[in-house]
């Protein structure tokens, strides 16, 4: 069971970057699924969230009307598409999922996540 994010790198402000979340070992058809950054010196951040049946995807103020998640579930992949990037989205981001959690505002509490993945970073630098 595991959990690959990638796509992480150094970006410019107001640049777009594209992260990527591969589960192999499990699907992730019952999954709920988040995408967490933590910052240096800053605890951990659930940022953008989807219910284990999709529904309306949850972000947090931070990140709203900037990042998009979204899933292929036949890629078993998850997105997280981050544009307008800002320094202060300069993170490790790690993805996480947790079975069976409908309401994606309580998944990004991070509390209970069955699986993480190691983190990718993100560096927004001019």
């Amino acid at each position: 069971v595991q959990l690959q994010a990638s796509g992480g790198g150094l970006v410019q402000p107001g640049g777009s970057l594209r992260l990527s979340c591969a589960a192999s070992g499990f699907t992730l058809d019952y999954n709920a699924i988040g995408w967490f950054r933590q910052a240096p010196g800053k605890e951990r951040e659930g940022i953008s969230c989807l219910g284990y049946s999709d529904g309306s995807p949850y972000y947090a103020d931070s990140v709203k009307g900037r990042f998009t998640i979204s899933r292929d579930n036949a890629k078993n992949t998850v997105y997280l598409q981050m544009n307008s990037l800002k320094p202060e989205d300069t993170a490790v981001y790690y993805c996480a999922t947790i079975e069976y959690i409908s309401d994606p505002a309580i998944t990004c509490l991070g509390y209970g996540m069955e699986n993480w993945g190691k983190g990718t970073l993100v560096t927004v630098s001019s």
